[in-house]
């Protein structure tokens, strides 16, 4: 970022009146931008670490986000050199992508039993994306709903009428006076810069995370525990903004797996760390995710409820698959490393260690479950 080489005296007051508009000029541009430098370029095909002995690679939920599909694949094909069986399709939120023959799709919809937002994996053929035209409707429908529940967040930081829900944040972190003013700051000051740029910012860089990275950038000019303390409060806060953001914006899951089977898709129900209950519901999918790295607690236990619902099922009758997802965000790999989510960052398209530990690989194959297997058969449901 061009404006980290700013130097500040006073780095706890930050920089005057007379440099702040443009530094937050220079800020917000990057970080809505699209173009890629040739050393991010370079930084997203070159994967930390090489796994040549992992010769099967099942990806179907991943995020390009605004980064170049081929970019990812290259990543990949230095990933996993030794690579035999694979199935890759992208699930960018509510946004089809196509990927060679196959297309995917992360969508947000709500479940009616819960009372609570899910959301679902859909992966068809990609000449079914010509047909698609109800299902990209309600894709487009929920597409805008990141960013109303963008402003509903600022406005939460920002206005006297939403203030109950700054002062839950702040208790439930421990927030400070001074670290609540700066925030409200922040928020004040982007949601400016949103009002004047909105319509020439591309609308999937129009996201809740503007808010974090706003904050992350003032690194420069503020102390490292001013920053961290920021952070955590902007978290609660959106997270209690997506706690009261309305169901009845969302389609119903119900609605949108009868539209995607209507087009031969594959439903997957990813985030077992949220989701699990929703196996009582008895919804018409392929399988569930039962791992991915924000999740490894119920592991073993879903891929035991999964085994016993298959047992139970009719001879012939279609069996639940177990899926592990690395929930890869790709443009979290572009930022400069001293910007990057650390957690984020080390998720990799295809990296699914919990297929190799000795624990899960029992209650896998206890299950008649392993990679391949899952590989070949929905890729078999896809054909």
């Amino acid at each position: 970022m061009t404006t980290a080489n700013i130097e500040i005296d006073n780095k706890a007051a930050g920089p005057g009146p007379e440099d702040q508009e443009r530094l937050d000029e220079e800020i917000f541009r990057d970080l809505v931008s699209v173009e890629l430098s040739a050393e991010q370029r370079a930084r997203l095909v070159a994967p930390p670490a090489v796994h040549p002995r992992q010769r099967a690679v099942l990806a179907v939920h991943w995020h390009p986000e605004w980064i170049p599909i081929e970019l990812t694949m290259a990543r990949l094909a230095a990933s996993y050199p030794n690579r035999q069986n694979q199935l890759i399709i992208p699930t960018q939120h509510n946004e089809l992508l196509c990927l060679g023959e196959l297309a995917g799709v992360e969508i947000d919809c709500y479940s009616s039993g819960f009372n609570r937002k899910v959301q679902l994996l859909l992966h068809m053929r990609a000449e079914a994306v010509e047909r698609a035209d109800v299902l990209r409707s309600m894709l487009s429908h929920t597409f805008k709903y990141r960013g109303g529940q963008l402003w509903e967040f600022i406005d939460s930081i920002v206005e006297p009428a939403w203030d109950a829900r700054m002062q839950e944040a702040a208790a439930e972190t421990g927030a400070n006076d001074e670290v609540v003013a700066f925030v409200r700051d922040c928020a004040a000051r982007l949601r400016a810069l949103l009002a004047d740029h909105e319509s020439d910012v591309p609308p999937m860089m129009i996201k809740n995370k503007l808010v974090s990275e706003f904050i992350a950038a003032q690194r420069p000019w503020r102390p490292e525990r001013m920053i961290s303390r920021a952070l955590l409060l902007a978290k609660a806060v959106k997270q209690i903004v997506k706690r009261e953001f309305s169901l009845q914006y969302f389609y119903r899951a119900s609605e949108v797996i009868e539209e995607a089977r209507g087009l031969g898709a594959g439903v997957v129900i990813p985030h077992p760390e949220q989701f699990w209950p929703i196996l009582l519901a008895d919804y018409d999918v392929d399988g569930y995710e039962v791992w991915n790295p924000q999740s490894r607690e119920y592991t073993e236990f879903l891929i035991g409820v999964l085994n016993r619902q298959n047992k139970s099922r009719a001879h012939g009758e279609r069996r639940l698959l177990v899926f592990m997802g690395d929930d890869t965000h790709m443009s979290e790999k572009a930022k400069p490393p001293e910007l990057q989510d650390r957690q984020k960052a080390a998720r990799e398209v295809g990296l699914q260690p919990a297929w190799d530990d000795p624990a899960i690989r029992k209650a896998l194959m206890l299950a008649g479950m392993d990679r391949d297997r899952v590989i070949d058969q929905y890729r078999g449901r896809l054909a």
